[in-house]
């Protein structure tokens, strides 16, 4: 088993399996399954198989930079949010990179565009990986790709 590390309670991180290099994400203990900003949020089919494209703003406060994003649909399940608003989301797998570790998680699909971070890591994606200090932000080097 890989050794925990010690992460804030935001980090950044990168979902390259979506092309998105850079993403800050707040690392949510209270939420069950991590959740990534989307809009034109359009299903299709490949291969016989559900998919979805979507758009998605990774900066914070900055709707500049639109990644266009594609994925398998896993499943569509039922969230509520901390506000106990129900809705049905999609869900896709993404590879996630933080620091040194890298890993496939679960990740639901929903308008963030509001919301202080573009992305929750919720338990579900943590896979006893991590541990939290509530206090510290950003303990994980960022490891640029270019």
């Amino acid at each position: 088993m890989t050794e925990k590390m010690m992460v804030g309670w935001r980090e950044t991180l990168s979902l390259p399996s979506l092309g998105i290099e850079k993403i800050n994400a707040k690392i949510d203990t209270g939420a069950k399954t991590s959740c990534l900003h989307a809009f034109k949020v359009e299903p299709f089919t490949r291969d016989e198989q559900p998919w979805v494209r979507f758009s998605m703003h990774p900066i914070q406060r900055d709707d500049s930079l639109v990644v266009e994003c594609e994925a398998p649909v896993v499943d569509e399940r039922v969230v509520r949010d901390s506000g106990g608003h129900e809705e049905k989301r999609y869900v896709i797998v993404a590879t996630i990179e933080l620091g040194q570790q890298r890993w496939e998680a679960e990740i639901t699909l929903t308008n963030r565009e509001n919301m202080a971070f573009r992305m929750l890591l919720g338990r579900t994606s943590m896979h006893h990986r991590i541990t939290v200090d509530p206090v510290a932000s950003f303990l994980i080097p960022f490891k640029e790709t270019k």
